[in-house]
């Protein structure tokens, strides 16, 4: 299960990883990671579309533990401002560059609400237990999130009505027959 997963699933776990970490080399060391972490326990899987689910999920889990315990992201930041683009790595373009510009500014939990919820499509409850925290947490974390890549991409929420103006008539004017 393990090679057919990195034969035909690899570029879309490093893709992943990348939303989640600083660099192109920090996302294949976190993909790597997850691979070990997941096959290296009990876990088994019957197709590897289910095996690719879980190691995305543990990708998130990871990279939150890390900017926990070590300020990766802090070094991070400061070593992606500095560096050229090393040659090899795929360099993304307009809106891809911008979002995941943005994804990075993110605190790590922010990012990981936000890459769950709205990217892999899990629900509040699914969030938090794969994360360890409360369902307000993630929902607050998904709100600030958003709000922080709207703001920094410039966007506006689909489900923000556009604001309509409506002028109260006063009871005298309302009866009119």
């Amino acid at each position: 299960m393990l090679d057919a997963l990195v034969r035909d699933r690899y570029p879309r776990l490093i893709a992943r990883a990348v939303l989640v970490t600083a660099t192109h080399a920090d996302a294949e060391d976190l993909v790597q990671d997850a691979l070990v972490a997941t096959f290296s326990s009990r876990a088994r899987f019957t197709h590897v579309a289910a095996a690719e689910q879980y190691v995305r999920r543990v990708i998130v889990t990871r990279s939150v533990d890390r900017a926990r315990t070590d300020g990766a992201e802090r070094r991070a930041l400061a070593r992606t401002a500095a560096e050229p683009v090393p040659s090899g790595e795929v360099v993304l373009q307009g809106l891809e560059r911008d979002v995941v510009a943005a994804l990075r500014d993110l605190a790590p939990r922010q990012r990981a609400c936000v890459v769950l919820r709205h990217l892999d499509d899990l629900s509040v409850a699914e969030t938090a237990r794969l994360l360890g925290i409360g369902e307000g947490s993630v929902k607050r974390y998904t709100a600030e999130g958003a709000a922080r890549l709207q703001q920094r991409l410039g966007a506006q929420a689909m489900d923000e009505p556009e604001r309509v103006r409506v002028d109260l008539v006063g009871s005298e004017e309302g009866r009119r027959d």
